[in-house]
């Protein structure tokens, strides 16, 4: 009985872990954060941003590359340019999952 009760913690806990990721990947759940793109490498989909915090990734304010969520948000954007942004941890990778011109 005991077994199997630490089998359903188990799965309960594994659940949850699953919608907590699940609920971060959409991105209108994510804070956003102010930025300048540093560098562009849109060949390899990478974009290097100067930020504030990140709440949810926990990240003070520092310099970092991102991997572009999609390549193609990265045309029109150079480096320089003032971005709101949102990034989440994807799959292991630092993933920038919105990228706006900031206003």
């Amino acid at each position: 009985m005991k077994s199997f009760a630490r089998f359903l913690a188990l799965v309960a806990s594994l659940l949850f872990v699953s919608f907590t990721a699940l609920a971060q990947a959409h991105d209108g759940h994510l804070p956003e954060s102010d930025g300048v793109i540093k560098k562009i490498d849109a060949a390899k989909g990478k974009v290097s941003i100067a930020h504030g915090e990140i709440a949810n990734l926990k990240m003070p304010p520092m310099t970092m590359t991102f991997t572009a969520k999609d390549a193609a948000m990265l045309k029109g954007f150079k480096e320089g340019d003032k971005v709101r942004f949102r990034a989440a941890e994807v799959k292991g990778n630092l993933t920038v999952v919105t990228l706006d011109a900031a206003k």
